[in-house]
């Protein structure tokens, strides 16, 4: 099931650093200027060997209160409409203030019946903050959990809830066994095409409006021998959310459509190229351990010579470095160019997610390799490699024991990855990687 929560609050309660107190990342600028959060940051949170997608939703300092209520109402709802969970975050040092209020009655019209909403009394830094957090009990958003975002505290109690929260929650049926395949990009860059131009139909509606593409939708593919799911953010967009944040809420699709796939089709538009919205989607994909195929679409569009896709396939294996061992495919959905060659190189790369090397082939293929380049001493300590084994994990995961596994420089790591793909079939798949005492 997809686990997603979403932080809300106004602006300068300390959204930012709680989000990277969670994710364990410095994504998110800090700063006590409120307002600073302008561009939305999306982390992956793990805890006691669970994990969950995490969205920092803060927002801007606008110049009335009315443009507030506006961006805030905005916010909360395209959070609370893709969240699972949401984090309703106050600041315990300025008490309850007409922002706060605004926001909880926001969430008490919208809450749904299966939407958990944490209330997070932030910078409760000692026991008499921890003690005024109880003040927001008044509320009547359930219980509050002070935590301090700077130093952790209370955050250990705060994500074991959350993880108990999100066990709790119903599975979203799919039939067993279907591949999983999403279908992830910017506004208008074809994604809609693409599911039009694979079923042969018209089934999605599409524009060059970006925002069109809203609800998410599976699809069952049956034909060329195939059977998949394909997980697309199709249907018609509303009227009254027209002056909605429209990257927004196509970075939240993208990320309930990760979290449901086993495999994105990543769609770029030829003609802008690959941008930073790109490169969010790629990293949401590659920290969910999903598979990765990207697809340069619109490809008729573009003036090209003999080294023009060349020149294409270095830019974005550079943009995806270290990982850059990605299919990529170059397709023009209007012309159902390539469209079908997508279809095979996803399920390849999903054949390639679910392999299970043999031990006794991994450690025959890995052993000598490793032999002939060892790991370097790190002062003046001797990294041993005794053996390897594949992890029972949903994705390709590598248990690599040796004697001092600590000292294990990161470039070792990324040559044991490089090594492993080399001699095995994992194109497009995240690989992990853990060394561990023998």
């Amino acid at each position: 099931m997809s686990r997603i929560a979403a932080i809300v609050g106004r602006p300068n309660v300390g959204k930012s650093t709680l989000f990277n107190r969670l994710t364990e990342t410095r994504e998110a600028i800090e700063d006590p200027t409120s307002g600073v959060t302008r561009d939305r940051h999306y982390g992956r949170v793990e805890w006691n060997g669970e994990n969950f997608s995490l969205i920092d939703t803060g927002g801007y300092v606008p110049e009335s209160t009315d443009l507030f209520e506006t961006s805030i109402r905005k916010q909360v709802e395209l959070a609370i409409d893709e969240a699972d969970l949401i984090i309703f975050v106050l600041d315990v040092y300025e008490g309850l203030t007409g922002q706060d209020n605004m926001v909880a009655n926001l969430l008490r019209r919208l809450k749904k019946k299966d939407t958990k909403i944490f209330v997070v009394a932030n910078k409760a830094d000692n026991h008499e903050r921890a003690h005024q957090a109880s003040d927001f009990h008044s509320l009547g958003l359930g219980d509050v959990y002070p935590v301090s975002a700077v130093s952790g505290g209370g955050t250990g109690e705060l994500l074991d809830d959350i993880i108990k929260a999100f066990s709790t929650m119903k599975d979203e049926y799919y039939p067993e066994g279907l591949p999983r395949i999403a279908i992830v990009g910017r506004p208008n860059v074809g994604k809609s095409s693409f599911i039009n131009a694979l079923m042969e139909e018209e089934r999605q509606i599409v524009t060059e409006i970006a925002g069109t593409t809203r609800d998410a939708i599976d699809i069952r593919y049956t034909k060329f021998g195939y059977d998949i799911l394909l997980v697309d953010t199709a249907g018609l967009r509303k009227k009254n959310k027209e002056k909605e944040d429209v990257e927004f809420y196509s970075v939240l699709r993208s990320v309930r459509a990760i979290e449901r796939a086993d495999v994105c089709v990543l769609i770029l538009d030829a003609e802008s190229g690959f941008e930073s919205q790109d490169m969010s989607i790629f990293s949401l994909a590659v920290s969910n351990h999903k598979g990765v195929v990207i697809v340069v679409n619109k490809w008729d569009l573009i003036e090209k010579t003999h080294q023009t896709t060349g020149y294409f396939t270095d830019f974005i294996k550079l943009k995806l470095a270290p990982f850059s061992d990605v299919p990529i495919i170059f397709t023009s959905v209007h012309e159902r160019q390539r469209v079908l060659k997508v279809l095979e190189t996803t399920m390849q790369v999903y054949n390639s997610r679910h392999r299970k090397i043999p031990t006794s082939k991994l450690n025959d293929v890995m052993l000598p390799i490793i032999e002939a380049t060892p790991p370097p001493a790190i002062k003046n300590r001797y990294i041993k490699i005794k053996y390897l084994t594949q992890l029972p994990t949903p994705f390709p995961a590598i248990a690599v024991f040796c004697s001092h596994p600590e000292y294990v420089p990161e470039s070792y790591k990324r040559f044991i990855e490089n090594q492993l793909r080399e001699n095995f079939d994992l194109s497009g798949t995240p690989i992990e990687i853990y060394f561990r005492q023998k």
